[in-house]
């Protein structure tokens, strides 16, 4: 078999793809709960970190730490931060020390949409049967040792 002959180049033995197709699947899965929160996916996960910050505060509750746990960069992170800013959901406050440290924190209308979150989360995760929420625990594990070893 020659090379040109080799699956290497099919779009189904692509990774990559699987993993491009299925995340806009689960995006699109959450789609009504964002409508409902009236957020986008990409300010969904902005949340999600600065709700667990509220629970477990981080040393320093500063961009950089939403960059780095989030695997986003500043431009990209600014501006969602305003929209989300602009929302009346997250505070903005630039450091004393250091002006180019930005922290963050929910506003009180942040926080109360944590508890909008909530149930509608738990509606969307009732619509699985048990084994279906099995089969993700093991995929998001799977996923988790995948990410480690690009980030590595």
């Amino acid at each position: 078999m020659s090379l040109a002959e080799t699956p290497l180049l099919q779009l189904d033995q692509q990774l990559c793809f699987k993993l491009y197709a299925a995340s806009r699947g689960v995006i699109r899965t959450y789609r009504p709960m964002l409508e409902a929160l009236g957020l986008t996916y990409p300010q969904y996960l902005v949340m999600l970190v600065l709700w667990e910050w509220q629970q477990k505060p981080p040393a320093q509750p500063t961009l950089r730490a939403l960059g780095q746990r989030l695997q986003l960069d500043s431009g990209t992170l600014t501006p969602l931060l305003k929209r989300l800013q602009r929302m009346g959901l997250v505070c903005r406050r630039r450091a004393t020390g250091d002006e180019r440290e930005v922290h963050l924190r929910l506003s009180e209308a942040g926080v109360a949409l944590r508890d909008l979150a909530l149930p509608l989360k738990a509606r969307q995760l009732c619509q699985l049967s048990e084994a279906e929420q099995e089969e993700l625990a093991v995929l998001r594990d799977q996923l988790d040792r995948l990410l480690s070893r690009l980030s590595a």
